[in-house]
């Protein structure tokens, strides 16, 4: 038997109480072989059974109010998926700024990283002496050590030869540091004098030279009044410390930025020797170098970024405040709207307890409001956050992506919300008393 008369005789299976229940029409009858044999009927429970009936003979009040004044109704869908979208849009943001702001750290091929202790975050690194990368060799484990510049500074946009920032970043090109195929394929063309690769993600004006270098053009502009020239890209992306990034040689690197001496480095890249764990490792570096260096796994240092930005900027504050604000917008205007309704049956509900209804159940009526709520203003907004993430990550650059995760997250917050409205709304009907209505 196919799949179509399975699903036909489960139907039918079905139907055999529900003809019974009072409320119900009588269902048309379908063909005996569809049926499902009846010996599958007892592995339904009868609890089950019976709250199945009860919840079909139940008069659905809640829904009953809330479609009663439409206009109200619309107010209060159109509040909560305020409400939604006000925290879809901080948590986005949010997780677009750990996303962006460790793109780089994720791509870098070492298993320990050093860092200045003074280092706050990579757009503003702290320079260490490159004696200590000579004095890690020294560790069992250590299989090298490389160092890594970085440097913020203006260069003109080689399409509208505006002044902007960007990073750039130096390594030796013998011995790769990211695990980016764009970069590692070109390693050959930044070892040519004032030679770069440019950030295709990069936030700017960018898309015309970016067309031109795709089609093998290779276009100059300056940094630090000298001509460089790009020849080709890589893939990135702006974060919200930086506009965009260049990558070329260490050497390159160094004559850009004739002030900054070889042995004052920003990173020190450590990679570790098949068998040896980098952990162990790590901790005999901390016992052997000095105070002067922080030694960092590479899961710590992601970790390092993301602290900085959620701890001490600004930013992640104002994000994680804007969902705060978010929830607790829409605990108000839920409240509002409950309580309006509360307040307009109350005699009917005092009626319902003069007819021996008991508090809980006027309580589950305007938990069923409440619910109901969450569930049809939680769609809009949602909705609506799709094409504003998408609008966002047009216009910055930035990773807003909705994740099953974060709907589930925001649809449990809403419900949650609406939960905590209908609890508060409840209260009057609890002191509420026939004899002081009639």
């Amino acid at each position: 038997m196919g799949i179509g008369h399975w699903a036909l005789g489960i139907g039918h299976w079905l139907f055999i109480f529900l003809p019974h229940l009072p409320h119900l029409p009588h269902l048309p009858h379908l063909p005996h072989s569809l049926i499902l044999p009846c010996s599958l009927i007892p592995l339904i429970p009868t609890p089950t059974m019976g709250l199945i009936k009860q919840l079909q003979r139940r008069t659905p009040l809640g829904w009953l109010q809330l479609n009663h004044e439409k206009s109200r109704l619309l107010v209060a869908l159109s509040g909560i998926a305020f409400a939604d979208l006000l925290m879809f849009m901080q948590l986005g943001f949010q997780t677009a700024l750990y996303d962006s702001n460790t793109r780089l750290h994720r791509s870098l091929q070492a298993d320990i990283v050093l860092t200045s202790p003074q280092a706050r975050n990579l757009p503003s690194l702290s320079t260490f002496s490159r004696r200590r990368l000579y004095q890690a060799m020294d560790i069992p484990g250590v299989k090298s050590a490389e160092p890594m510049y970085f440097n913020n500074t203006i260069w003109k946009n080689p399409q509208t030869h505006r002044e902007t920032g960007v990073l750039v970043i130096g390594f030796n090109p013998d011995k790769p540091a990211f695990d980016l195929p764009d970069v590692n394929q070109q390693l050959q063309a930044i070892k040519l004098p004032d030679t770069v690769l440019f950030d295709r993600g990069a936030r700017g004006d960018y898309q015309k030279a970016i067309a031109q270098i795709d089609q093998g053009k290779t276009l100059t502009t300056e940094i630090e009044r000298r001509t460089i020239t790009i020849s080709g890209l890589f893939q990135v992306g702006a974060s919200f410390g930086s506009d965009g990034n260049l990558i070329t040689s260490d050497q390159n690197f160094l004559r850009l930025f004739s002030g900054r001496q070889s042995s004052s480095i920003s990173l020190g890249l450590i990679k570790v020797k098949p068998g040896y764990d980098p952990k162990k490792v790590a901790t005999s570096l901390k016992a052997y170098l000095r105070d002067d260096v922080r030694v960092l796994t590479h899961a710590e240092f992601i970790e390092f970024e993301n602290n900085f930005w959620r701890t001490n900027s600004p930013i992640g504050f104002i994000f994680s405040l804007g969902v705060s604000m978010g929830f607790v917008v829409g605990v108000i205007i839920v409240y509002q709207v409950l309580s309006t309704d509360v307040n307009a049956h109350i005699r009917e509900y005092a009626t319902f307890k003069a007819m021996g209804y008991r508090n809980y159940y006027l309580l589950g009526v305007v938990l069923e409001e409440s619910l109901i709520l969450a569930a049809l203003g939680f769609l809009p907004g949602l909705g609506v956050s799709l094409a504003l993430y998408q609008l966002t990550r047009s216009a910055t650059n930035l990773p807003m992506y909705m994740t099953a995760i974060r709907a589930l997250q925001v649809l449990v917050l809403t419900i949650i919300m609406c939960t905590i409205s209908g609890a508060i709304a409840t209260r009057k009907l609890q002191a509420t008393d026939p004899a002081d209505m009639f």
